[in-house]
């Protein structure tokens, strides 16, 4: 009789030899806080006037319920982010970038901008493109963005987010997060100026008539355009912005 062919054996796999250290109590306790404090600075208006915007320790440790400990390693990772600054003898303040840092942040959000409204037009279901004229709903020719530009500014940024999350994309919704506070201030601060308003609503419009015409180069191109031209006008403006 022939010999039986032998079968091999399955390669022994080693352990994986990983180092894993015990989360500690005061590990949770940093993290939260660092979530916490980078969400409510995200959300700040850090450009609406000239003056920095400082943090007080002991009034975060109260607000948030933890001890100070937490609070100096949440700033610390804050401040290794960019967010934060801790100044001697002053206090922690919040960065505010320069006219030329916030030209070229601009110029990278129109760039990761138009990449969502590309993708959106292959992708994204009828009614959540429909859905974007919901956030200018409210506006028109009987009721100007210029006569209400709190509320009209608070509806161009949700509609700038909105159109990002239509992607689906994890990686470019945290890339623009990372930006979103410098140039979520100066879409604020530019948007009550009568020249910026006039043309602010029809370029959302006609973004959302080429998102909802599935053209995908013309929504890419307008969608890029439209933040380019923030850019163009805080360049020649910057300096304007706060007087």
């Amino acid at each position: 009789m022939p010999a039986r062919k032998q079968t091999k054996a399955p390669p022994v796999m080693a352990e994986a030899d990983i180092s894993i250290v015990r989360i500690a109590p005061e590990t949770s306790f940093k993290n939260k806080a660092y979530e916490a404090l980078k969400e409510a600075i995200l959300k700040m208006d850090i450009y609406a006037t000239p003056e920095q915007v400082m943090l007080d320790e002991r009034a975060l440790s109260e607000r948030l319920g933890v001890s100070r400990t937490p609070i100096r390693e949440a700033i610390a990772m804050l401040e290794q982010d960019g967010f934060v600054k801790t100044v001697p003898r002053r206090g922690i303040v919040v960065v505010r970038r320069t006219k030329t840092e916030i030209v070229d942040m601009i110029r990278a959000w129109a760039a990761l901008e138009s990449m969502p409204a590309r993708l959106s037009t292959t992708t994204a279901r009828k009614k959540d493109i429909s859905a974007l004229r919901y956030f200018f709903k409210d506006f028109g020719k009987d009721r100007l963005p210029q006569d209400h530009i709190e509320e009209y500014s608070k509806a161009n940024i949700a509609f700038h987010q909105a159109l990002i999350s239509l992607s689906e994309s994890p990686v470019l919704v945290d890339m623009t997060n990372d930006i979103l506070l410098h140039v979520r201030g100066y879409r604020q601060l530019t948007i009550g100026r009568t020249d910026r308003t006039a043309t602010s609503l029809p370029e959302h419009m006609a973004i959302i008539e080429a998102l909802e015409a599935r053209d995908t180069e013309l929504a890419e191109k307008r969608a890029r355009d439209h933040t380019l031209g923030l850019a163009a006008y805080v360049e020649a403006h910057g300096q304007e912005l706060f007087t």
